[in-house]
């Protein structure tokens, strides 16, 4: 195994790393959108309100308890593409979050900064997502040398037993180099640890220029939906794993041809409520490609309140108190763009056409380091896989638990059979 990951401890990678600030439940939809969209991942942490009983000391057992689970884009517009919410979007945006979220607080787990990163990579590979790590006070990294004396009685257990054991953050002064500083933490996420790995390729080698098909890394279990489907389909069971469909077109032969994808990666940072109109009423084609001019008019809701809520039409022609805008879909009403947090509008008027939703893909016989670096230059929670002849024909997907798997995967064991 590559010392890289016997002799890095989680640590090395918080240098940096801001402090984590808790968004808790009961914030609204609305703010959740805004710090989705400021977020530097993909989905946000979501935590029940702390105690604030004086003389209360909150320990990693509670701190886990309060964690609710991992808020993401789809998730939202999944939520605002409901009737009652098209009806009411002010009334959607002000909806608790507690009531959109999917709980899960086995998404992330407390860990040492002095945890080693072979046994980080094996926490996440078994499914949790985030690591929250107590921040310290003068951590500069730690050497190969200054990782074995730190947890040198602690290695030869986790050596010998495959059941990951996460130390007690609790330790003397005596034996921590650095300050522990209370109620204070980072959060790494699976792209940081990936960040670092490409760091270290030369560590890694020959793994990072062997082809993903050759390391078991493409994972042939996508989901996917056609693209004549409606695309509200890819609301009724969201995937955890990655939290994405490919849009597909079936060829006569069985096989499937992607044309796009709906995923929090690529709703990251679009307009939340049109993009949520566009998944209540039309295909998952018109969806990740956009209504051609020549199709008809579709009427898409003002997304600023014009009038009463009476549901009455309003002078200017509004129904429901919201003025009616005619115009054609298109993945530029979807769109990437910055948008301005004090604006209701979440930016519709201020989009920045980066064109259609092109999936991101690669081949089986591209190399390990080339799919990582494609999946950090875009941002992205998984790249899809196609066949080496025909880069249209989609036979599976990369994320990071694959990743992880390829990297971490003693040499002697057999990788799983391509399919």
């Amino acid at each position: 195994m590559a010392s890289v990951f016997l002799y890095h401890v989680v640590g090395d990678l918080t240098v940096g790393k801001p402090e984590m600030v808790e968004f808790t439940e009961n914030e609204t939809v609305e703010a959740a959108i805004r710090a989705i969209g400021e977020s530097t991942e993909c989905g946000i942490a979501v935590w029940k309100r702390r105690s604030v009983q004086k003389g209360f000391i909150e320990n990693a057992e509670m701190r886990h308890q309060r964690f609710v689970g991992i808020l993401n884009p789809l998730d939202i517009v999944a939520f605002l593409a409901k009737d009652d919410c098209l009806n009411d979007q002010e009334k959607a945006l002000k909806t608790p979050v507690s009531e959109v979220i999917v709980p899960d607080n086995t998404l992330l787990k407390e860990v040492d900064p002095g945890t080693r990163l072979i046994d980080a990579l094996e926490i996440m590979k078994n499914g949790v997502r985030r690591l929250l790590v107590p921040k310290s006070i003068g951590w500069r990294g730690m050497s190969k040398r200054f990782s074995i004396l730190y947890n040198g009685k602690w290695l030869k257990n986790i050596d010998s037993n495959p059941n990951i054991t996460i130390p007690n953050i609790n330790r003397s002064s005596s034996s921590t180099p650095t300050t522990i500083i209370r109620d204070k933490y980072c959060c790494l996420s699976r792209e940081d640890v990936i960040r670092f790995l490409i760091g270290c390729l030369g560590a890694l080698a020959p793994l990072p220029l062997s082809s993903i098909l050759s390391l078991g890394a493409v994972n042939p279990n996508y989901c996917s939906i056609e693209a004549s489907a409606p695309a509200i389909e890819a609301a009724l069971k969201i995937p955890r794993e990655p939290s994405a469909f490919a849009v597909v077109d079936p060829t006569p032969d069985g096989q499937h041809k992607i044309i796009g994808e709906i995923s929090a990666s690529k709703l990251w940072k679009c307009d939340y409520l049109a993009a949520a109109w566009a998944l209540a009423n039309l295909s998952a084609g018109q969806f990740v490609t956009g209504v051609e001019d020549n199709l008809s008019p579709r009427y898409l809701p003002d997304l600023v309140a014009a009038g009463g809520k009476d549901g009455t039409n309003s002078a200017n022609g509004g129904v429901g108190g919201r003025s009616i805008r005619q115009r054609t879909f298109s993945s530029r009403s979807i769109g990437f763009f910055n948008h301005n947090p004090s604006s209701q509008s979440f930016g519709v008027n201020r989009s920045m056409y980066r064109g259609r939703s092109v999936p991101l893909t690669c081949k089986t016989t591209s190399s390990l380091a080339a799919v990582m670096a494609q999946m950090l230059s875009h941002r992205a929670t998984h790249v899809w896989v196609t066949e080496a002849l025909n880069d249209d024909v989609l036979v599976g997907l990369v994320g990071y638990a694959d990743i992880l798997a390829a990297v971490t995967r003693p040499p002697t064991a057999p990788f799983p059979e391509a399919q």
